[in-house]
């Protein structure tokens, strides 16, 4: 188990890349733990709950909202782009833009 202390500091320090907080989640992230059981089922049960919320929610006006705000910024040149809960599938966006009309639709 990794464990970190993580603290705020000033703009005039200079952090060494390891010490910083974004280096830190990376290296929480990576590590390679299997789950348990149980975690395996909440971590189901969240993506079934959020993508059932995003389908109720498809037609209120935040979320028509943030969807016409993520279509109108494409992917990155040679990028992937990202996809929209409720649009066309093979229409790809930004990955921020979809992260953040799909991030509207769950919540």
């Amino acid at each position: 188990m990794i464990s970190h202390t993580v603290r705020s500091h000033k703009s005039v320090e200079e952090l060494a890349q390891h010490d910083q907080l974004a280096w830190k989640l990376a290296a929480l992230s990576s590590e390679a733990v299997e789950p348990e059981d149980d975690v395996v089922d909440m971590v189901i049960n969240r993506i079934i709950d959020n993508a059932a919320v995003a389908l109720a929610a498809l037609n209120r006006r935040p979320v028509i909202a943030a969807r016409d705000q993520a279509l109108s910024h494409p992917p990155s040149t040679g990028g992937r782009g990202g996809i929209i809960f409720g649009a066309d599938p093979t229409r790809r966006v930004s990955p921020e833009w979809a992260a953040w009309a799909n991030g509207v639709a769950v919540r």
